[in-house]
């Protein structure tokens, strides 16, 4: 979130598409029930079902599954065609009036220039520059070599017929929208994006969210109190584990991760070190020597010193992909060996199920750290193989049983007490890490190794080694001066002489001399804008809303001085923890600190498929691509290509499959819980009334949906919820069915053991620049069974 839970009471309008949050995230949900109630804020909720946030929706707006770029493109189209978006704002805030270089427009093939056939390269997306590498700048919105004349001519295409004949969404209901959305484009007025994973989980996933961010941008809503792009989070600490470096390419706090052909931690450094393109840019990446430096100090401690690179070698080096789905893939080609696994369950949340079920089997063993028996720990009680892979199963604890922090999508680091210790022989995960490394390290001190360094040389100070306390963890995730030994207050602080220690400079003022910031419980809220500012801690720094010096105009005076984010006061910035130093002058820098550009991008060369978004319809889609037929979908798109992994086409599968959440289920862990079964006991599968009258499917029958890879069955729930929708001039019907069943647990049941399991239907698809997997779109086939 740029924004957070609370501030979602200082709305005009909310546009909640790609999530359903009064379903999925009912909590958070009250904030926007508030904005209704104290402001008259306006609802609207697009999605290809009518969902509960659509129930309590001022507009519920349908849409067919995988289109969001076309909707978002037409939203973008209107604004600026209509002068309906916030020009001060673009103009001062945004890189609208950066001068590109020739070639960057999208082809009529619906490719943009550098496409080998197979990525791009993107060597020719850039600016023009002046003889200091900064960007040229035009000297209006009008100048044709402009971003924003190439923003307003790539989007043109996406008139309000267009977004009718791609999305299935009527005209006039997608102008009504277009009407409350830009309506928010002035300095008085601010509106709210919330979204989920109804986006991330495409081909296109991160290009449908770029399109959302280029909306807010030109309406003027980033920054501002009320304003954002507010990705809703589904667990309690995604963004926690996100922002220590889950994800395999970053290093904890999105660092990238070091390359094999940068040999000497200066090369790597000067590449995730930007230079600034701006003179206006603080560019504070510029920094990132003083993060890693004291990343490998808090890692490494006497051993990391600057002869030996501050410990690089001993780092991973990427050469590869390795997220997930890669990894399973490899796996399936029995190029791994091994598997461990702490609270995942790849079986049920994994694209193509069986795919899954087949790799593990190719293992020489598994050790899982879970609360219960799931799929992946069962997995070969299903298997079509006989597969020999050795099990070890440990008995975990649960959240409550454990103390710690969450990290909300409010950014808000969150300090919990555990309620109860976990029963029997079950261990914390931080306990069961530790043992594991404990009797790592000392076969490597026994025995040697291949490379023993990083596993001997690793500090590991704890008091009890064997079962760490996470207060001391938090204190060295914080970090401290080396040579006071005294916790550090904030990453500005932070040096590259290895004089500091930080496990995370972006959790850097967290835990502090004055104690553990995170355990703060204080409610008050001087602001009256739901900054709450002693209530826990918000990275970076307790800053409430990023990018805030953009809620101030030119001078530093608020758009809305009702809604003030920051404010100039003549010598310093007042209100919330400030975007940038808090003495710069207005006119000093842009108030997005870590671009090198200093100011937000609506033109974007970062990112693997076009620096603008372009709607592709998905790897199985049931019409062509009406902007560019001959690239139908995402060029760059990974699509596997094992025996296992087949696409289906439209004469067999011709109707449109997607996913969803229930209030009642947690994911693939509440179906061992007797309450929430009882609540939600069955598998269903939800479909029209025009689709159930076209397969003779009256509601309560048992249907079968089926995929290339895999089928499930269930009672069909006939329902005006999913409205029957033309494309291309032709009707297309919609299938929907609900994540949360398996072959484990109480709620399972089916005749060949593997339960309904949604994940069965799904394709190894994945977004080429998350690698997320496209569960959201592919194409299924359903029948009544007899």
């Amino acid at each position: 979130m740029t924004n957070g839970w609370t501030d979602i009471a200082n709305t005009d309008l909310v546009l909640a598409m790609g999530g359903n949050p009064a379903e999925n995230h009912p909590c958070g949900f009250k904030w926007v029930i508030e904005a209704k109630k104290k402001r008259g804020a306006k609802l609207i909720s697009v999605d290809p079902r009518f969902n509960r946030t659509s129930a309590v929706a001022d507009l519920y707006v349908p849409l067919r599954s995988g289109t969001d770029i076309a909707f978002l493109g037409g939203l973008i189209r209107y604004a600026v065609e209509g002068k309906r978006f916030h020009e001060d704002y673009v103009k001062l805030h945004t890189n609208a009036l950066f001068l590109l270089t020739p070639g960057n427009e999208l082809s009529v093939d619906g490719l943009f220039g550098g496409f080998d056939g197979k990525k791009y390269d993107k060597a020719g997306w850039t600016y023009q520059l002046d003889e200091k590498g900064f960007a040229k700048k035009a000297e209006s919105l009008d100048d044709p070599a402009c971003v924003f004349q190439h923003l307003k001519r790539h989007f043109s295409r996406y008139t309000p017929e267009k977004v009718e004949e791609i999305c299935g969404t009527p005209k006039a209901e997608f102008l009504k929208a277009a009407d409350l959305v830009t309506s928010t484009g002035t300095a008085q007025r601010v509106g709210t994006i919330m979204y989920a994973l109804g986006w991330t989980q495409h081909s296109s996933s991160v290009q449908i969210i770029r399109a959302a961010a280029i909306l807010q941008l030109l309406l003027g809503n980033v920054g501002r109190p009320g304003g954002g792009v507010n990705a809703l989070r589904g667990h309690a600490n995604i963004q926690g584990g996100t922002d220590h470096g889950m994800a395999y390419h970053a290093l904890p706090g999105y660092m990238g991760m070091p390359r094999p052909t940068e040999a000497t931690v200066d090369a790597y450094l000067a590449r995730i070190s930007p230079k600034p393109l701006s003179a206006t840019s603080m560019n504070y990446f510029s920094n990132a020597p003083k993060f890693f430096v004291s990343l490998m100090k808090a890692t490494y401690g006497k051993a990391a010193t600057a002869s030996n690179g501050w410990a690089y070698d001993w780092i991973p080096k990427i050469a590869d992909n390795y997220s997930w789905v890669y990894l399973f893939d490899r796996m399936y080609q029995g190029k791994i060996k091994g598997f461990l696994d702490f609270g995942m369950n790849p079986v049920a949340n994994g694209p193509n199920s069986e795919k899954m079920i087949a790799a593990l089997g190719k293992l020489e063993w598994m050790v899982l750290a879970e609360a219960f028996e799931t799929e992946t720990a069962m997995f070969w009680k299903v298997s079509k193989t006989n597969p020999q892979t050795e099990i070890f199963l440990l008995p975990a604890a649960i959240f409550a049983e454990k103390d710690g922090s969450f990290t909300n999508s409010s950014r808000w680091a969150q300090w919990k007490h555990k309620a109860a210790d976990p029963p029997g022989e079950a261990r914390a995960d931080e306990e069961i890490l530790a043992r594991i490394f404990l009797r790592v390290r000392e076969l490597y001190a026994k025995e040697g190794g291949a490379f023993p360094d990083p596993i001997l040389n690793l500090k590991w100070s704890y008091k009890n080694a064997a079962a760490p306390s996470l207060e001391e963890v938090a204190r060295e995730i914080n970090g401290s001066d080396l040579a006071t030994g005294k916790q550090l207050g904030g990453f500005g602080e932070l040096k590259a002489d290895g004089s500091t220690a930080s496990g995370n400079w972006l959790y850097c003022g967290s835990f502090t001399e004055a104690g553990n910031l995170m355990a703060r419980r204080d409610a008050k809220d001087p602001s009256g804008l739901g900054r709450h500012e002693n209530w826990a801690w918000n990275w970076p720094m307790n800053r409430r809303v990023l990018y805030n010096r953009a809620s101030s105009d030119a001078q530093g005076k608020p758009w809305d001085a009702t809604r003030a984010g920051l404010g100039w006061d003549g010598s310093a910035w007042v209100g919330d923890v400030p975007d940038l130093k808090a003495d710069a002058a207005p006119d000093a820098l842009g108030a997005f600190i870590m671009l090198p550009e200093g100011v937000a991008k609506l033109w974007a060369p970062d990112f693997a498929d076009g620096p603008f978004p372009e709607h592709y319809e998905a790897a199985e889609h049931p019409v062509d691509n009406a902007l560019h037929a001959k690239t139908s979908s995402n060029p760059v798109a990974p699509v596997f290509k094992s025996d296992l992994d087949v696409l289906g086409t439209r004469d067999k599968y011709p109707y449109v499959a997607t996913t969803f959440r229930l209030t009642e289920h947690f994911h693939y862990w509440t179906k061992h819980i007797a309450p929430n079964v009882a609540t939600q006991p069955e598998f269903f599968v939800e479909i029209s009334e025009g689709l159930a009258l076209l397969k003779g499917i009256a509601n309560e029958d048992r249907v079968r949906v089926s995929t290339p890879r895999g089928s499930v069955e269930g009672r069909a729930l006939v329902t005006k919820r999913i409205r029957d929708l033309k494309a291309g001039g032709e009707a297309f019907y919609q299938i929907a069915v609900p994540i949360h069943w398996g072959f484990a647990g109480r709620a399972s049941g089916s005749k060949d053991g593997r339960g309904q399991l949604a994940n069965l239907l799904t394709a190894s698809v994945v977004d080429p620049n998350s690698f997320t997997p496209e569960y959201k779109t592919f194409l299924a086939q359903i029948e009544k069974i007899a």
